[in-house]
């Protein structure tokens, strides 16, 4: 598990590998809860992910992004948004669509 300390409400704060591509996820302002990349399992750079021991290599970059080794990152804003199903515009205000 990784965790980060910093004020910003939407920065990860946990991160672990679950079964298959699946990682669980906790953020600053308390949402918590699994996100299924399988999807991007296998294509481009995240063919790595094929090698169990590489994807259980998962952390928090000093960024926030979820990271794992040769650079390879996901957003953690995208990220966010795909565990807890809001929009951009419900979270960060002045937004509009």
């Amino acid at each position: 598990m990784s965790l980060n300390n910093v004020s910003d409400p939407l920065r990860p704060v946990a991160v672990e590998p679950r079964e298959g591509y699946r990682i669980w996820l906790r953020y600053a302002d308390g949402a918590e809860g699994e996100v299924d990349l399988s999807d991007l399992a296998g294509k481009g750079v995240f063919a790595a992910w094929r090698d169990r021991n590489f994807f259980c290599d998962v952390r928090i970059a000093d960024g926030g992004e979820i990271a794992w080794r040769n650079e390879i990152d996901l957003c953690r804003h995208a990220l966010y948004f795909r565990l807890t199903g809001k929009d951009p515009e419900q979270v960060f205000s002045g937004l509009s669509p």
